[in-house]
């Protein structure tokens, strides 16, 4: 089973150690999650796989994520908190 199959386990994997990343995802997996295509659920799926520095990195604008499905998905979520 992968987390986008399981709401609370989605929810819980979007508890980060970083009380910014989780300002960041806990509203995004709540209010946006469900509308995604497949492939941007299993995106972020993977990016809820990453190191949080990386990810802090990735979404202060420090370091931009190569992967560029990560990416997508970053500024997703960044497009969607400036809403």
């Amino acid at each position: 089973m992968t987390l986008k199959d399981n709401k609370p386990r989605l929810r819980w994997a979007c508890r980060r150690g970083m009380l910014e990343l989780d300002i960041l995802f806990m509203p995004f997996v709540e209010e946006a999650y469900d509308e995604l295509s497949i492939e941007d659920k299993a995106s972020f799926e993977r990016l809820l796989t990453c190191q949080d520095p990386e990810l802090f990195a990735w979404f202060m604008g420090h370091e931009t994520c190569e992967d560029k499905g990560l990416n997508a998905m970053v500024q997703t979520i960044l497009q969607r908190v400036k809403l």
